[in-house]
């Protein structure tokens, strides 16, 4: 189906954009015509893949000048965060769009916390995001404008035991989005957050590709199945585009109903 072009001439950064969601988003703000930063922290190979992927999708919805990079940068490490955004700036008139998306799960029994792998996943998941917003913000400040889109979770409201520091990362993420929202509502920026549910990506492929355990996820899922990483990514270009010109501090919940609390379908309470 032909997108529409709601990001003509946008310039958007999207974190972790190597895969997954963010990968995703990156294809799809290409798609709407804006020109993406593609942020990546690992090999090189995976950001080439969806620099490919985002020029292939520019080209094939006739928006083929437009200026694609990627950047690398650890988004745990301040100094990386630093130099990402004086190579974006310097290389593009502007930015528009901060997408924070990048982040990871690890799982770890609470009572045996493992300590090294909670500082890192609170260092890019919720750190990152602040120190990305930070040097987006005195952008945004100095030209009059901009817009943050902040990946979330349902598990901004809904617990994850054995995940703690994952929780912990994006119920923070609920005050990152509406202390900033509130703080420069007046000033032509535009802070919001997507929290997706289950999702067909690369983070979940211990049950995504067994049958079996994608069967027992879908069946807490009240639509009954897995996103795509492409429903996701439709939210975050409706909240960059114009058409979410009202909206800020709202966290958009794409999760088939999960935040619904499906096991209430049948009134066992009363």
């Amino acid at each position: 189906m032909q997108q529409p072009s709601r990001l003509v001439e946008h310039y958007a950064l999207v974190t972790g954009a190597a895969q997954g969601i963010g990968r995703a988003i990156a294809v799809r703000f290409a798609e709407e015509g804006a020109h993406v930063a593609i942020n990546f922290g690992g090999p090189s190979p995976s950001g080439d893949e969806t620099l490919a992927l985002v020029q292939a999708a520019s080209a094939a919805h006739g928006h083929e000048r437009r200026d694609h990079f990627t950047v690398k940068a650890d988004i745990g490490v301040e100094a990386d965060i630093a130099d990402m955004f004086k190579t974006v700036l310097k290389r593009w008139p502007r930015l528009d769009c901060l997408v924070n998306n990048a982040g990871f799960q690890r799982e770890s029994p609470s009572e045996a916390l493992d300590v090294a792998a909670y500082r890192s996943i609170l260092e890019v998941n919720l750190n990152g995001a602040v120190l990305c917003a930070q040097h987006a913000l005195a952008h945004f400040v100095a030209r009059g404008g901009g817009n943050i889109i902040n990946t979330s979770s349902v598990h901004q409201i809904i617990p994850k035991p054995g995940y703690l520091a994952y929780s912990i990362s994006k119920s923070a993420m609920a005050g990152l989005t509406r202390t900033l929202a509130l703080e420069f509502a007046g000033r032509g920026i535009r802070v919001n957050s997507v929290g997706p549910g289950a999702v067909d990506t690369p983070i979940n492929a211990a049950w995504t590709d067994d049958p079996a355990k994608r069967a027992v996820v879908e069946s807490h899922i009240p639509m009954g199945r897995v996103a795509s990483p492409d429903e996701i990514a439709g939210v975050f270009a409706f909240l960059a585009s114009s058409e979410a010109s009202y909206i800020t501090g709202q966290t958009i919940y794409a999760c088939g109903g999960i935040t619904l609390f499906g096991e209430f379908r049948d009134s066992w309470a009363s």
